[in-house]
């Protein structure tokens, strides 16, 4: 493969991250898109770029609109195509429905839902005739009842709405749209939420499977989603968790 270009957005660590080295083992050259950890996406930068492939880092909050219209302008300068972007930034306020302001809802759905339109509007300008993939990173709150994961959840639930919408626009430009779904994953974010330890207790005995999901197996997903295998796939969200959901 040569001169394909990914986006990943939020890939300066966790999920992101490795679906970005994930991406640049398979012969992308990569758009790193982070909004703090400046240091984390030099370093990702860094394992790309040991491969012998293209690196360019862009920080943008994806919650903003005119950040993502300045990311994108980013790649069209730099690598003048887009032909997989993975929409995996995510931040969220974790606290009961009855605690939540409106600020607390409105930053939580910009980045984690309206993020996937616009990009979405900007990724489709530069991706070429032969098509595309996008894929989103869901979570199993979209469906679920989760402890205070009111605002995440229900903006991942509009996330896999618009999945279902893009992929049906999309279709005659031959641009794949799809979504993945983990079950909990012990990463950074997971740090963040106040009952932690109960739901890595609770992935541990009750997943089916056996054994915890991990990153490695969300991105396993996301390459085979990107993949020409996938090309029947059409705004589905794969759920990745082991079986867990099953029996909830």
């Amino acid at each position: 493969m040569t001169n394909k270009v990914a986006l990943v957005t939020g890939s300066s660590r966790g999920v992101g991250k490795a679906a970005a080295l994930a991406l640049a083992e398979k012969g992308y050259d990569i758009v790193i898109n982070y909004a703090r950890s400046k240091k984390a996406a030099q370093e990702t930068a860094a394992q790309i770029e040991e491969m012998g492939r293209k690196v360019l880092i862009v920080r943008a909050n994806v919650g903003d609109n005119e950040k993502i219209k300045y990311m994108f302008e980013q790649v069209k300068e730099h690598f003048g195509r887009l032909d997989v972007f993975i929409n995996n930034a995510a931040s969220g306020v974790l606290r009961p429905a009855m605690e939540l302001e409106e600020s607390h809802w409105n930053w939580t759905m910009n980045i984690n839902s309206k993020a996937l339109l616009f990009c979405a509007q900007e990724a489709v300008k530069l991706m070429p005739e032969e098509g595309g993939r996008i894929v989103s990173i869901s979570s199993l709150g979209s469906i679920r009842y989760l402890d205070n994961y009111t605002t995440v959840g229900v903006s991942k639930a509009a996330l896999e709405a618009l999945t279902r919408y893009l992929a049906v626009e999309l279709a005659p430009k031959k641009i794949v749209v799809n979504a993945v779904s983990g079950g909990a994953i012990d990463t950074e974010a997971l740090t963040h939420f106040p009952n932690r330890e109960e739901l890595l207790e609770d992935a541990r005995s009750k997943t089916p499977a056996g054994r915890m999901v991990e990153i490695d197996d969300l991105v396993k997903t996301i390459l085979f989603l990107v993949s020409d295998d996938s090309s029947m796939i059409c705004g589905q969200t794969i759920i990745v968790d082991g079986g867990r959901s099953l029996l909830v």
